[in-house]
């Protein structure tokens, strides 16, 4: 996307659009840690024992994997999460551009970063001036809403 177009034609998202994105990028995911938890049955034998610490790695790093993959893959393929698509989120580099693999993995890592600090990181973008959350800084990328017509 020429960022000369990207600039008249998108905004940055404020909080509030990427916390009804959230909502609606939950329902995937849950898909998505419904079929991790039945591929860790599978792997364990049919017996998962989350009280065991191995079979509880196992769950807790397919979750994670399977949730980097969606987003990542979403971010890579047009810039967008099903849950972004309806409020015309992009997520673009800061040239407007769209991202790399490195981008979206740091983007993905540090936004857990931002989770783990209660959310501060997503908060950020309520006094950035061009309203970026931690993971938007690091990765260099800014989350847009697209006007109707785009």
């Amino acid at each position: 996307m020429n960022s000369a177009i990207q600039r008249k034609t998108a905004s940055p998202a404020h909080l509030g659009w990427r916390l009804i994105a959230a909502v609606y990028d939950l329902f995937p995911l849950l898909a998505l840690w419904f079929f991790a938890t039945i591929a860790a049955i599978a792997l364990t034998g049919g017996v998962l024992e989350v009280h065991r610490l191995g079979h509880k790695l196992l769950v807790q790093a397919l979750l994670l994997a399977v949730s980097a993959a969606y987003f990542v893959v979403s971010w890579l393929r047009g810039g967008q999460t099903v849950g972004m698509k309806p409020w015309r989120l992009r997520v673009v580099g800061v040239d407007g551009a769209a991202i790399d693999v490195k981008r979206a993995l740091l983007r993905f890592a540090v936004a857990l970063v931002s989770l783990g600090a209660l959310g501060l990181g997503f908060f950020w973008c309520l006094v950035d001036r061009e309203r970026r959350a931690w993971h938007d800084i690091a990765a260099g990328t800014l989350l847009v809403r697209l006007e109707k017509n785009s």
